[in-house]
């Protein structure tokens, strides 16, 4: 048992001190790791949003090749149809925009207006503050696929090289590509770190033409 007043302080003096110095260290630690949870934390959160707008995409560029392949096929010939941008196409594009604004996703302002490539029509939007390139949909009315075995699309719908010995079917192509602004990559270059990732969120669908 201690006695001595004097011992006894000085004995809880070196208790105060060596909380103290523990307290200190604590706080060394916790500001040497904070920048990596940051760094993680918006890792998981930014490519979990990438990955969840990926499959998003995918899903309505589905549905919209659906759509537009469901539709008679003969709005895509002149003089059949006045209108710049036939039924089918245009039924396609309104399943795209619709699904972003059922979603609360900015449409980038797009408009379905332009002149075809062939079978392709193309529109872009960039306006509303959507980030660079903004959205593009691509829908490709006559886009060729071996009955073999379809390979993926490309983004741009545009048909793959097939060999002349193979059975053809017609479909509709449908791509989506959409800007993305990761954050991970300012939280990396604290680090030192210099990283490359994708400006768009990309996807792509076809569905064989019924009509």
């Amino acid at each position: 048992m201690i006695r001595s007043p004097h011992l006894w302080n000085k004995l809880s003096d070196v208790g105060r001190l060596g909380w103290r110095n523990e307290r200190a260290a604590q706080l060394v630690e916790f500001a040497v790791a904070l920048p990596l949870l940051v760094l993680f934390v918006v890792g998981i959160f930014d490519f979990s949003n990438a990955f969840t707008l990926k499959q998003k995409f995918t899903n309505i560029a589905r549905d919209a090749a659906r759509v537009a392949a469901a539709d008679p096929a003969n709005d895509l010939y002149s003089p059949l149809s006045t209108a710049p941008v036939p039924l089918s196409v245009m039924d396609a594009f309104r399943d795209v925009d619709s699904y972003l604004f059922l979603n609360r996703i900015n449409d980038c302002g797009i408009v379905a207006s332009g002149s075809p490539v062939g079978m392709t029509w193309t529109f872009t939007g960039t306006g509303n503050g959507c980030p660079t390139p903004g959205l593009t949909i691509v829908i490709n009315r006559g886009y060729y696929f071996s009955a073999a075995a379809a390979s993926q699309p490309a983004v741009d719908c545009s048909t793959p090289q097939l060999a002349g010995s193979q059975s053809l079917i017609i479909g509709t192509c449908v791509s989506i590509q959409y800007a993305y602004q990761w954050r991970f990559g300012g939280v990396a270059r604290i680090f030192g770190a210099t990283t490359v990732l994708p400006t768009t969120i990309t996807a792509a669908a076809v569905a064989m033409n019924e009509n």
